[in-house]
Formats: C-alpha cells, structure tokens, sequence
C-alpha cells in the first residue's frame, strides 16, 4: 500500500428486502485511498463483491455533490458521519485512519421502512410536501425583481429554510424519529415569504396533520437534529412551524 491507502474493517447491515431478516456482515477492504468519498469506497467494496459472485451492498446515491438528499446512512451511530455539515457522498476517506472499524447502518425509523441493505423508503417525505408545500399565487410572467419588496432578515431566514435537502438525518439522529425540523424548515420557506401567504394557514396544518399520519414522532427539543443537518437547518424553524400550527388551529377553531 502507498502512503495514502489504508485498510477498513466494515460491519454492514444487509437485508435481502423489506420482508426478509437483516444482519450485520463483516468485510475487510484493503487499499482505501484517503483521497476517495465514502461512496467511492463503497463502490471499490461492491467491486470485489461483484467479482467474488456476491452480491454488492445497496445504497441511494445521485448528485454526489451534497445537494439532491438521496445518500445517507448511519456511521458509528452518527448520520452521514461524525463530521458537521456534511453529506455521505461528501465525507472524505481521509477522516479515517488504518484499522478503523465502521458500522454502517440504514436510517432507523418506522416511517423509512428499509428497502434494502443502506436504503430506505423516504416516500414519507413525498407525501408531507404534497399535503401542503405549494403555493397557488398566479404569478404570471416574470417581473421585475424589486417589485414586490421583502425585507432581507425575512428573505434570508426563507432562504436559509429552504436549504433542506431532505435527507432525513433529522428523523434517524432523533431518538423519537421526529420530523419536525423537516417539517419545519419546509413550512418556514413559505410562511416567511409574502408569496405563502394565501395558503398559510391550510398549509401547515395539512403538513402537520400528514406528517403524524405517516407515523413519525414528537419532538422533545434534544438537538440533535440540527447537529446531524448536513445543511445546518436550525431548530428555530420548528419553533416557528409550531407558532404557525397553533395560531392556524386557533383562526379554525373560531
């Protein structure tokens, strides 16, 4: 080996399909180049698993760029890894040492049932932003950019909200697999905006309303939701989201 590859000790779950038992599987990868991201080091695993006639490890990729939420899994109990900020597909190999021994595990929640091995059924996410992340403003052609003003701390905090990637490291750091701060920053970019305004109430309480049905859990204000974020969404967002909730059931109720 050269001076920049390394080996790993992997612990893997692996599960047939949704209906079938899983369990963790022991693997030994030699000449892990600390240049290459955590995907790439799967895919030289699924490589030699391919030529062994075995078969290769399951997970969810796309952009690999740290933008389109499909990766993620659990490292060492963490979500997407130990380091903040940051997205499975953009964790570096270099963050580990020769000899490490990774347990890598799919988000555990009951509302991302595993599909396979590392991935999961975040359909759940789908149907929470159906339920109510739209906006029905006929806005017609493009106008002028300054036309409708919007004060820059607002502007900000909606852009900042609107980062969410949906990834759902939120729902698998959480110990009650909440997807509050999901929910939150998705209501967040709407309610902040003049633009969101018309559909509002119905808005939140539709999201709310769904996002229970599919089964996720309460939040008890622990943090770790924020601290797994790969985009850094804060926990404000679920303090407005349940502001909006409860003024919206009120303005119902009358």
């Amino acid at each position: 080996m050269s001076d920049t590859t390394f080996s790993l000790n992997l612990k893997i779950w692996r599960q047939e399909s949704a209906d079938k038992p899983g369990k963790m599987v022991d693997y030994k990868l030699d000449c892990v180049d600390e240049h290459m991201s955590f995907l790439e080091m799967l895919d030289v695993l699924n490589q030699q698993l391919i030529e062994k006639g075995e078969m290769p490890v399951a997970f969810d990729h796309d952009c690999r760029e740290g933008i389109c939420g499909t990766c993620g899994c659990m490292i060492n109990g963490h979500a997407h890894g130990k380091d903040s900020e940051t997205t499975l597909c953009q964790l570096h190999m270099r963050k580990f040492r020769d000899g490490d021994t990774l347990h890598l595990e799919p988000w555990r929640a009951k509302a991302f049932p595993v599909v396979q091995d590392l991935c999961v059924d975040r359909s759940a996410f789908d149907r929470i932003q159906a339920a109510g992340g739209f906006c029905s403003v006929h806005t017609g052609s493009a106008i002028d950019a300054n036309s409708l003003p919007v004060p820059k701390p607002q502007a900000e905090a909606a852009m900042d909200a609107a980062a969410c990637i949906g990834c759902g490291a939120c729902v698998a750091a959480c110990k009650n697999a909440s997807a509050m701060l999901f929910v939150g920053a998705k209501v967040s970019q709407f309610a902040l905006l003049p633009q969101g305004q018309v559909e509002r109430e119905r808005r939140v309480l539709s999201m709310v309303e769904q996002m229970d049905a599919e089964g996720f859990g309460n939040c008890t204000n622990e943090y770790e939701c924020e601290a797994a974020c790969p985009k850094a969404i804060s926990v404000s967002n679920i303090a407005r989201m349940n502001r909006e909730f409860f003024k919206a059931a009120a303005t119902k109720a009358d």
